[in-house]
């Protein structure tokens, strides 16, 4: 299939995502989340490995703050009662539990939504440049859907922490909290030195390993109706759809004058 918000590449039982979306920053738009889900429902039964990369600057940034900006101007706020929202937190959990082994490639920033892809993968990846963010409090919103994920991985202490302070972590940090597993200052030799091993795991053991470990902890399915819930009600807190709008068109955020 042709997408145009992401690449998809197969090297015998691996499958590359990459969101490629470069004039936006790799933010995420409604196209990019049927895409992904396209492509990562092909490769269940297929591939013994997704790994899911962005840009070399950017990973991605998050939601597509233009593209909500001019759905706001044009009255379409709200219009999908949180359908979007449910869409994107199950792509994230089909990530997450899918019959595969799943590997975050980190370069540059991951922010917002975007650190709900790194997440929910199995092996989080990155090179020297890679920084991680969640900047929603900045707009009056709160990471409602990545949150089950983050905590999961590095815990609810660090996760709050993240969310509140709204500062970028570098790479070595993140590693320290266990966000990150390896990195180096160029991170395509370490991902290819992964691959070497990971791609000798058989599919089908691998399938039955995913599906135990999703038996042990159901946590992220059993969170996903408040995280979808939590996320459409933020989003109609009074100006907050000002402030992303103002945001766009200025470059000001909320609380300047």
């Amino acid at each position: 299939m042709s997408y145009s918000t992401i690449r998809t590449r197969d090297e015998g039982s691996i499958r590359y995502l990459q969101l490629y979306r470069p004039e936006a920053r790799n933010t995420i738009n409604a196209q990019l989340i049927e895409e992904c889900n396209d492509a990562v429902a092909a490769a269940e039964g297929q591939a013994a490995v997704l790994v899911i990369e962005g840009l070399p600057d950017v990973f991605c940034f998050g939601a597509d703050f233009q593209g909500m900006r001019d759905a706001l101007v044009q009255g379409e706020v709200g219009d999908d009662d949180g359908a979007g929202a449910d869409k994107l937190y199950r792509l994230w959990l089909r990530i997450a539990t899918g019959p595969f082994i799943t590997v975050a490639h980190v370069r540059g920033q991951a922010n917002a939504g975007g650190m709900g892809f790194v997440s929910a993968c199995d092996i989080v990846l990155a090179d020297a440049a890679a920084r991680f963010s969640l900047s929603e409090l900045l707009f009056g919103l709160y990471p409602a859907c990545v949150l089950p994920f983050l905590i999961r991985r590095i815990g609810l202490t660090k996760a709050n922490y993240m969310t509140v302070s709204t500062q970028p972590v570098g790479v070595e940090q993140a590693a320290a909290w266990g966000l990150v597993d390896a990195w180096q200052a160029q991170s395509e030799p370490l991902l290819a030195r992964y691959l070497l091993r990971l791609r000798r795991l058989s599919p089908q053991s691998v399938a039955h390993y995913k599906n135990y470990l999703g038996q042990l902890n159901d946590s992220l399915s059993g969170a996903r109706e408040l995280a979808v819930r939590s996320n459409l009600a933020m989003n109609e807190l009074p100006g907050v759809a000002e402030g992303i709008v103002r945001y766009v068109e200025t470059g000001r955020f909320p609380w300047e004058a």
